[in-house]
This record gives structure tokens, sequence and C-alpha cells, in this order.
């Protein structure tokens, strides 16, 4: 990679906090601040941030929001990458607009998650006029997750929905210290088409949103974005 090294800090050194921690400097990133929950509940400053020219904020669902809302409010770009809480995203719509300063939240940032996403639309859209198939979405995470359905399958779920027009179940599994395995499953009377993404290390998030922080470091209009916004700005013309 060319240029100077983006300038990060790290909110929530949990596992994915040391995961991207680790990964950074081959990623053209220098982590120059790491946050956790003593620094973030005492109030988090201009100096506690070091010169970040953006956050990766990976914590709990009831700290997500608060954390971004205080970040945005220092200036700092965030890129969230905590699931469970966007129930609220009008209020952290709302932080982004007041403080003129961009966001960038994902239920996942695996990449190979956004292709999954994109094929099982276009699966979907295939089967709306076949008659006699049921779909379902099962995704399955180490027992730590605590929000159930994930992020990611809520989104398949949705993706789903989009191609089919009707509603699609999602399942929860919750087992020993798995990363992420999301599964769609189409049946029909004779036959069965199963769609399955399984994330074999915990990097494969962290190189994401480590790509997403370099990306939002950049100067852009103040908005909420999404890892197609990403995608889309690195996808040849």
């Amino acid at each position: 990679m060319t240029g100077a090294p983006v300038r990060v800090a790290l909110v929530g050194m949990g596992r994915m906090g040391r995961a991207l921690d680790a990964l950074a400097p081959e990623r053209g990133c220098d982590v120059v601040a790491r946050l956790d929950a003593p620094e973030m509940a005492r109030g988090l400053t201009v100096a506690d941030l070091h010169g970040a020219q953006v956050a990766i904020e990976f914590t709990t669902p009831e700290t997500a929001l608060p954390n971004a809302v205080a970040l945005l409010a220092l200036g700092c770009p965030v890129v969230i990458g905590t699931t469970g809480w966007n129930a609220h995203m009008a209020q952290l719509e709302a932080a982004v607009m007041s403080s003129r300063c961009a966001a960038l939240w994902a239920p996942n940032f695996s990449l190979g998650v956004q292709l999954f996403l994109a094929i099982a639309e276009d699966a979907a859209r295939r089967a709306r006029e076949i008659t006699g198939i049921d779909v379902h979405v099962v995704e399955t995470h180490h027992t730590a997750k605590k929000d159930a359905p994930s992020g990611t399958g809520i989104a398949i779920a949705e993706r789903l929905e989009a191609g089919l027009g009707r509603a699609v179940p999602v399942s929860s599994v919750r087992v020993g210290s798995v990363p992420g395995t999301h599964e769609v499953i189409m049946d029909a009377a004779f036959e069965q088409i199963t769609l399955t993404h399984t994330a074999r290390d915990r990097r494969v998030f962290a190189d994401g949103a480590l790509a997403a922080a370099r990306w939002l470091a950049a100067p852009h209009t103040p908005a909420v974005y999404t890892m197609r916004d990403v995608l889309s700005a690195s996808a040849p013309s």
C-alpha cells in the first residue's frame, strides 16, 4: 500500500479489537489509540484519540450507539462493527447530521459475505415464480454472541425477502467458538438447494473493517455509509 498509514483508534479491546490491532500494520493502518470500557465510561476527549483519523468500534449492543455518538461529537468518523443496536439507527443518523461527521455500519465486514448477500438475493429473485419452495436462514455463532438473530442473518433474510416478495424466517444457533456460519436453505418437495458462507477466522472481519476505516478516513459527505459504498468505490468502472 502506498501513502502514509491511516491513524486509527480502536474502541473495544475484546477479541475483535485484538484481531484489528494485530492486522492493522499489514493493512496500512497505524493504531494510535486503544480505548476500552473504562476510558469510554469516564467520558471521551480529543486527547484520548491521539490524532486518530477514524475510529473502529466493536463493543456491545448497549454501548455501541453511545460510543459512536461520543466519537462523532469529537469530529472522529467511526466504523461500527457491533450488531444488535441498529433498531436505533435514527439516533446515529441524527448524530451524524449534528456533528457533520460520517459513520459507517455493517452487520458483517467480510467481503465474502457481501458477495453471499448478492448471490442470495439473485437466487431468491429467480425462485420467486416457482411454487413450493420454502426458504429459511440458519446462522451459527459462538456462545458469547449476544444478539440473536445476528445482524448478518437479518441482512440475508432482508435480501431474500426482496427477491421472493415474502417473509423469510431466521434460526439462530449459539455453540462453542464458531466465528460465524450462515446458511440459506431452499427446500422443495424432491430437492434442496443450500448456500453457505463459513468464516474460518475472525481476521476476515478485521480485514474488512480496516478496509472500511481506510475508506472512511477520506473526506465524505456526512451520512451513515455501508460496505456497499466501500465496495462500489473500489469496483472497476
